[in-house]
């Protein structure tokens, strides 16, 4: 299991982040909405546990982008906005389970165990843009009825890419999540693979698009 704790307090990612450890789950706790949008770009989660107060924007915003994406990772919303009418509009935008701080750490944890229970076996679907189609659960890659022969890299490059079609993925992003596989990625590394990506998407019919966004990342664009 891998969580993502989006807070803005120091000291309530450090303590939430205790508690999680504890649990023996892993997760990432980042602080802003630009840090969770960077964060989900790149890696796929089994749970969210979402502050609605960030720094540079409204946790709720970020919540319905999730939605409209079609990404049904459960959220557990995590706030000092505590109203029924706030925590209707909460579960309104998205929201799994909603949880106003403060909170006792024991039911935070019942309540993140009843969501990961309830979710189903596979919450990330089968990926599409354009002609290309992506299985998370097997990790094979069609465009049409062919098979793509790509290494594990360029796979989970383009994934990654696919979770983001039509928005520009942060190249910290991909440098983070690439870095998985043997050690520390450089930019100069993430445009050779890229490049690699491009070659072997070539020769098909693929509907798509891998553009370099200069000095911010990269995003796939579907051209039909």
């Amino acid at each position: 299991m891998r969580l993502l704790l989006v807070e803005d307090s120091p000291r309530l990612r450090e303590l939430v982040g205790e508690t999680i450890r504890g649990a023996g789950w892993r997760f990432d706790a980042v602080g802003s909405a630009s840090e969770a949008d960077a964060a989900l770009a790149s890696t796929r989660y089994d749970l969210i546990l979402l502050d609605l107060g960030l720094p540079d924007g409204d946790g709720l915003d970020l919540l319905r982008d999730l939605r409209a994406r079609r990404d049904t990772t459960p959220v557990l919303v995590l706030t000092a906005r505590g109203a029924v009418d706030e925590r209707i509009a909460g579960l309104d935008a998205g929201a799994d389970d909603y949880l106003a701080k403060p909170f006792n750490n024991g039911e935070l944890l019942a309540r993140a165990r009843a969501l990961l229970r309830r979710a189903p076996l596979s919450s990330h679907p089968v990926l599409e843009a354009g002609a290309l189609r992506y299985d998370p659960a097997t990790h094979e890659v069609r465009c049409g009825d062919e098979v793509l022969a790509l290494a594990p890299r360029e796979r989970a490059t383009l994934e990654i890419l696919m979770r983001n079609v039509g928005r520009v993925t942060p190249k910290r992003g991909l440098e983070e999540k690439l870095s998985e596989f043997d050690g520390e990625m450089s930019p100069n590394a993430i445009e050779v693979m890229l490049s690699r990506l491009r070659r072997k998407l070539a020769p098909y019919e693929t509907g798509t698009a891998i553009e370099t966004v200069r000095g911010v990342g990269y995003l796939l664009r579907e051209t039909d």
